[in-house]
Parts: C-alpha cells; sequence; structure tokens
C-alpha cells in the first residue's frame, strides 16, 4: 500500500517529550478489494457446496513512527478491518545494534514469517480452501500476550542470517487489554525461535514452538502434556523462477479415544498429530504479471493412545491451487483456482474447488 501523507506530530510535542523522542511522523494507507468467487462440491453440505458471489473487503492502516534522543526508534501501527475493529496492531521498540522488541495484537508473532512460505503469484495455497492448512496454525499462539525479540542481521558468508525469539506467560492466543490478564487455563509459558537464512538465490528457514501445559488443569492428561509446533521451507529463485518446499508439524499430543477416520478434524481443537507438507513454483512472465501452481498434502495422524484400541487410518487433506497475478501501479487483478479434497480431514469428506477473481486498489 502507498502511504497517502505524513503529518509532523507538532501536536504531540509534549507527549513525545515524555519519552524523550526527538522526532516522530505518521503514515495513513488503505486498500479496497472487489471480489467474484464461485464454488462447487460434494462435501454433504449444500450451503456451501455451491455459490456465487460477488464480495469486497477494504483495510485502513494508521502507522506512526519516532526516534528517541539515545539514538534507539519506535514504530508501530494499527490495521482496520471493514467494520474498523483492530485486524491487528504492534508497537516495536529497535535499540540500536541490540535488536528490536514488540509486541503486538493479530500479528501471528514470528511463525507468520515461516508457516506457509513457499512462493505463489496471489495468496497463500490454502486461501480458498475449504479449510486453512495446519500450517497455519504453527506458533499461532503467540498472535497476542506474547513478546517477541528480533537480532540485528548477522553476515556468514554470502548469506545473511535472521534470529527471532518469542515467549508468552499464557500461551493460548487470548488477547488482554490494557491492564488486564490472561484468563486461560490450559497453558502456562509458551516459547518459539525462528532462523532464517538469505543469500545466492537461496532463503532456508526453520522455526520451532512449544506450550507448556497448565498443571492446575491437565487438559490431556492421559497423553503427552506440553505441545510441538514446527516448520520448516527453503526457497529458491533464479531468474523468473521460483520453486519451494516446505514441511510443518502440529502436534497437541497423543487422542485418548479413537477418532474415525469418517470423522471431521480441526487443527487447533483436535489432538494428535497434523503434518503438511507444501511445494510450489512460480514464474514471473514479465514485471507486471505473475503465475503460480501449489500442492500441499495435509495429513492426520490419530496417535490413539487407547489401551487396546485399533489403530486409526491416517487421513491426507490435500489441497492444489493455480494462481496468477497482474499489477500496474496501484491497481491490480488477481486470480486463483483451488481444490481441496478429504475436506476436514474427514476420509468421506469429498471436495471443494473456489474460484476468485480479484480486483485490487490501494493508495
Amino acid at each position: 500500500m502507498n502511504k497517502l501523507k505524513k503529518i509532523g506530530l507538532t501536536a504531540l510535542a509534549g507527549s513525545l517529550a515524555a519519552v524523550s523522542a526527538n522526532a516522530g511522523e505518521m503514515s495513513v494507507s488503505g486498500s479496497y478489494n472487489l471480489t467474484y468467487s464461485t464454488q462447487t462440491g460434494d462435501t454433504g453440505t449444500a450451503t456451501t457446496d455451491h455459490g456465487i458471489g460477488i464480495g469486497h473487503d477494504r483495510d485502513f492502516q494508521v502507522s506512526g513512527s519516532g526516534e528517541l534522543d539515545n539514538g534507539w526508534s519506535v514504530a508501530g501501527y494499527t490495521l482496520t478491518k471493514d467494520d474498523l475493529t483492530v485486524s491487528s496492531s504492534n508497537i516495536a521498540l529497535t535499540m540500536g545494534s541490540m535488536g528490536t522488541v514488540s509486541v503486538g495484537h493479530g500479528t501471528g508473532g514470528i511463525s507468520t514469517g515461516y508457516d506457509v512460505q513457499t512462493p505463489t503469484a496471489y495468496e497463500e495455497i490454502d486461501d480458498g480452501g475449504a479449510t486453512s492448512i495446519s500450517a497455519n496454525f504453527v506458533g499461532s499462539w503467540a498472535d497476542n500476550n506474547s513478546l517477541v525479540y528480533s537480532a540485528p542481521a548477522m553476515s556468514a558468508g554470502d548469506f545473511t542470517i535472521n534470529l527471532g525469539i518469542e515467549y508468552s506467560p499464557e500461551a493460548s492466543g487470548t488477547s488482554p487489554t490494557d491492564g488486564s490478564v490472561s484468563s486461560t487455563t490450559e497453558y502456562n509459558n509458551g516459547y518459539g525461535v525462528g532462523v532464517k537464512a538469505t543469500g545466492m538465490g537461496l532463503t532456508v528457514g526453520v522455526y520451532g514452538a512449544s506450550r507448556e501445559e497448565d498443571d492446575a488443569s491437565k487438559k490431556n492428561m492421559t497423553a503427552a502434556s506440553d505441545t510441538f509446533e514446527g516448520v520448516w521451507y527453503a526457497n529458491y529463485s533464479m531468474g523468473p523462477v521460483s520453486v519451494g518446499y516446505s514441511q510443518s508439524y502440529y502436534d497437541l499430543g497423543e487422542n485418548a479415544a479413537d477418532a474415525a477416520k469418517t470423522a471431521a478434524k480441526t487443527p487447533g481443537a483436535s489432538s494428535g498429530l497434523f503434518e503438511a507438507e507444501t511445494y510450489s513454483i512460480a514464474f514471473n512472465v514479465n514485471d507486471n504479471f505473475s503465475v503460480s501452481y501449489a500442492k500441499a498434502d495435509d495429513t492426520y495422524d490419530d496417535q490413539s493412545n487407547t489401551k487396546g484400541g485399533t489403530e486409526i487410518e491416517d487421513v491426507t487433506q490435500d489441497y492444489k491451487s493455480i494462481q496468477a497475478a497482474y499489477s500496474m501501479g496501484g491497481m491490480s487483478i488477481k486470480a486463483y483456482r483451488t481444490e481441496t479434497d478429504n475436506v476436514n480431514y474427514d476420509s468421506d469428506g469429498g471436495s471443494l474447488t473456489v474460484t476468485e477473481v480479484a480486483l485490487g486498489l490501494s493508495f
């Protein structure tokens, strides 16, 4: 989005003086998106199997930044949704060569830079999918109530290394308001670490996180208590062609009861292991037009620990997405066709195909 204008913070000089700021600025940006969408399928739900719609959304973002008299800097933003409620917000303090500390709401934490990162022309592979891919849930608890540290970029030969660390005292993803506390009783501390190396056309990222289950509740008392979530990816670009591969793991522990392969499952709610594998290829036809193809296999493993129980067969929900995008200044025309099979990790879940054409306008 393009900046609309910058406003000197003369009127806020008194407030800025309280934090020893020397200068500051604010900017406003926004975008509109108009869509034409169709969907067809055989998931067994008439209201979602077939339909046509014309929709729109709009985003407005207010950003601000300033410099402190010791050379440190502060920056923040608030992004609003269609109804002007807050979609995400963040404030970051950059401490020179010591790195950056940030706190936010709905930002996705560090994991948002690792979860679904293979190259596409328009959207992530599951945008338009019947359900979100499990990789998008990795580290999602750090959306809120967490502290994020980003180290200064480091050089290693031809590569640039970036390191990020995040911590939450109650890693449930709930968002406390000013002066309040998280009320979750499921999890205690949550930790996440991400490392990314970029150079010579190659980008490799690795992220891992764990949450400690609250001793007072023991949500999975009969199984593993703490969770593990992780993802890694590798993207390579050569001229107009980019290729990428990614694997993710989202493990909430063993399941206390057998879940039939014909039952619907939901990442973040169902126990067991979700393991996703994604690969894609994107081609820049010219500076304005690009196309891509992506495929993902997202497998659910029940991990039943029922004594004498029957092993439940794994179920794979898979995605295929063809995308194209054309941009011209502040206007863009984008499209995708995404197909999802075994919807909801259910072997009888059927398939759903969504086609979207979008006109984007930004300022």
